[in-house]
């Protein structure tokens, strides 16, 4: 076995062709894999974390076609992830995702179970959550759009990718509310909009709007439409309706379309500007953005509101996965009062 794929040699394997080279006959194997995920709708993110793990597998069994591999060999290289390497059950459980579509969808070739495989152990780990004050203290620090997107990842429980790609016309000021579209699992959600934030938000937005005219002066102002809906309605993407809430500084260049366009701002921003609030607020806490949404569920909890609104606001499939919030409530372990606390209060 070679070496771990994280330093592969540049350009793609010979498996991958460009454009030019598909014309004479078929496309190679990880431009089809790429053309499977864009038929299936996939993110770019899906499309590059696949592609990526794909390059890797078929280096680690040193440029063997996976036509020519199966189930031993798949098995071989998520244990070598999780012995060796000593990855993350999720990472290794992205591999084996990436690997099973380009079996099944790709070379269609159905594979049996792995027998073999050693998993990367699971760990079981409790959200971080912030007390209120300590969210207060958060957001005190934050300010500008920064301090609009903390207050929606709080006020509304928005992940962190729903945040940043909001559109203007998924903000109802009247009623008070976000349409979260296309969600995770590819469901749309309503969500309350926090009254503290509807005026700076109006504001914002009225700058947003200055720099989507300038835009459209020079010539561009378009905005990425999911699906085929840039082909059903060719000028709905410079409409100011489809504008990102939240746009990048600079306009760049779509990588699957080449089109010039001004996309959302990068995820990286807002972690940067949550992180430096939380040290700046003096929170030991290790939290994140996604640490505000589990404070949104969890204090929604305290507050007495009903399990199956909470699940509906996060967008939970199972009532389950909100059910974990509810161990804020189980001070000391269930309600237990500890026994030291009794001892001396006496």
């Amino acid at each position: 076995m070679n070496s771990y794929a994280g330093a592969m040699p540049g350009g793609d394997v010979p498996f991958s062709g460009t454009d030019e080279s598909r014309r004479g006959g078929k496309p190679k194997l990880l431009d089809q894999v790429r053309d499977v995920i864009r038929l299936k709708h996939y993110s770019i993110r899906t499309e590059q974390a696949y592609v990526d793990w794909i390059k890797r597998y078929i280096y680690f069994h040193e440029k063997k076609h996976p036509a020519e591999m199966g189930e031993k060999h798949i098995a071989s290289f998520l244990t070598w992830l999780a012995v060796q390497k000593k990855v993350s059950s999720s990472t290794q459980n992205q591999a084996l995702c990436a690997l099973v579509f380009l079996y099944r969808e790709v070379i269609k070739k159905e594979l049996d179970r792995f027998e073999d495989l050693v998993f990367a152990k699971r760990p079981v780990k409790l959200p971080v959550v912030f007390t209120p004050d300590e969210v207060k203290n958060l957001l005190l620090q934050l300010e500008g759009a920064a301090w609009i997107m903390g207050q929606l990842l709080y006020g509304a429980g928005l992940r962190l990718m729903e945040c940043l790609r909001l559109r203007v016309k998924d903000i109802d000021f009247g009623y008070k509310q976000i349409v979260v579209r296309d969600g995770k699992g590819h469901k749309d959600r309503m969500t309350m909009l926090p009254e503290v934030v509807i005026e700076p938000l109006g504001r914002h937005l009225m700058k947003v709007k200055q720099i989507h005219e300038r835009d459209l002066k020079e010539g561009f102002g378009s905005a990425y439409l999911p699906y085929a809906l840039a082909r059903k309605y060719p000028r709905a993407d410079r409409e100011w309706g489809w504008q990102y809430v939240f746009p990048a500084a600079r306009r760049s260049i779509d990588p699957r379309s080449g089109v010039e366009r001004r996309h959302h701002v990068t995820e990286n921003v807002l972690q940067r500007a949550i992180k430096n609030a939380i040290r700046q607020a003096g929170i030991a806490k290790p939290g994140s953005t996604h640490s505000l949404r589990h404070s949104f569920a969890t204090h929604l909890i305290e507050a007495g509101y009903d399990i199956r609104t909470v699940q509906e606001l996060l967008g939970h499939n199972d009532v389950s996965t909100t059910m974990i919030y509810t161990h804020v409530l189980n001070k000391g372990g269930k309600g237990v009062v500890s026994p030291s606390d009794k001892l001396f209060q006496q």
